[in-house]
């Protein structure tokens, strides 16, 4: 064998295992993206999670299951809802399963460990649900974005929606967690500023659902309004359990659209006229919400929800910082920076990222007519959250 054609063969071997290539290159052609979901599988958020996974996925599907030119491969890791076990489940995705981005979750106590893990190991998450405010607040990072909200964000228009209407003096309620106390700061800092007098706190801990000590007793205190922050089955027992004790036809209630989003099946006429806030609304006539809810549909057999929605801009969101570097995850900077700038096109409205990586949106305020959280008006326009603490 002549020395040239030794070189050409030994060139040609290197070329074959991808030595000679720039690794970025080399590693932007091989394999499946390794996409993390961690989210309640189970307890009183399952659905939740079931819905923004199925969300998610369609957002994927309609690109011929590829982002970027490469195929997703799925590593799923059901939370439980239980905070301490977040760390140890986020870390069974990062450096077990090594995946290149993490999607999740729900609960905002499980979000503290997850953003704690993703900013230790820099890994790119995206949050399709939990609206833990100091995600995109004090502990916001440049790998870390949100599809959702804070839980500032839904509460704090329904106090000036609240206050318009002449109610001065509201008892709140809800889980003693994380999301709880945030949603009810948030919808108390907007009903004090719009004019409103007194706000109320009752709790009781997460995911308790035993509500009638509670309900005796803002039976007694004769607000003019309830406010409060529940989800999933335990928003369902809440509703029907007011209904039976008769406050509904005494005391208004009012809540952050997490109320009523997803369990309409479940309450029945109990929530028939109840009116929430929230980024997301049945019956908001525009043709890329039907789209969207035609899609889901038929997909799933099923009718979309908040949750699908998040998890459905989730994917979009993704797909905007793959589709900018080709499928190449290395790009750290690139995907980010088309992660940031993106404009999403969401059934919800067209939505961008603030500048602490959180959903800059409508926020509407609904009214549940039979199953469907009925549209009513923007409560607020393209409303940001603060993001106070943060420093990127």
């Amino acid at each position: 064998m002549d020395r040239n054609r030794r070189k050409f063969l030994a060139q040609a071997g290197l070329f074959a295992t991808g030595a000679l290539l720039p690794k970025p290159f080399a590693f932007a052609q091989a394999g499946k993206i390794r996409v993390g979901l961690m989210l309640p599988y189970t307890g009183t958020f399952a659905a939740l999670g079931n819905n923004i996974t199925n969300g998610f996925k369609l957002a994927v599907n309609e690109r011929g299951a590829k982002l970027g030119g490469r195929e997703l491969e799925y590593f799923t890791v059901d939370d439980e809802s239980e905070p301490a076990k977040a760390p140890e489940n986020t870390n069974k995705l990062v450096q077990r399963d090594k995946v290149d981005v993490l999607v999740g979750t729900v609960h905002s106590g499980v979000q503290m460990g997850m953003v704690k893990i993703a900013k230790e190991t820099n890994t790119l998450m995206i949050i399709p649900n939990a609206g833990l405010d100091a995600a995109t607040g004090a502990l916001c990072a440049p790998n870390i974005f949100r599809t959702s909200f804070s839980n500032w964000q839904p509460s704090y228009p329904m106090g000036k929606v609240l206050a318009d209407r002449g109610i001065r003096n509201v008892v709140s309620l809800a889980w003693k967690y994380g999301a709880g106390e945030e949603a009810v700061a948030g919808f108390t800092e907007g009903f004090i500023k719009a004019g409103g007098k007194s706000v109320r706190g009752l709790w009781i801990p997460f995911p308790n659902a035993e509500f009638q000590a509670l309900l005796t007793e803002i039976a007694s205190i004769k607000p003019d309004a309830v406010f409060v922050f529940f989800a999933g089955g335990g928003a369902a027992k809440f509703i029907k359990d007011y209904a039976a004790a008769g406050l509904r036809k005494s005391i208004p209630l009012y809540g952050s659209g997490f109320l009523t989003d997803g369990v309409l099946d479940a309450t029945g006429a109990d929530a028939d006229g109840l009116e929430t806030t929230l980024h997301y609304a049945d019956g908001l006539n525009t043709k890329r919400d039907k789209e969207f809810r035609a899609a889901y549909a038929k997909a799933y057999k099923a009718e979309p929800d908040v949750y699908a929605v998040q998890g459905y801009d989730a994917g979009l969101l993704l797909a905007a910082g793959l589709e900018a570097v080709r499928g190449d995850v290395s790009k750290r900077k690139e995907v980010i920076a088309a992660m940031e700038k993106a404009k999403i096109d969401s059934p919800r409205g067209a939505w961008t990222m603030s500048k602490a990586h959180n959903p800059i949106q409508d926020i509407y305020l609904r009214k549940v007519v039979g199953k469907e959280n009925r549209f009513v008006s923007v409560a607020h326009k393209a409303l940001a959250d603060p993001a106070r603490g943060c420093k990127m």
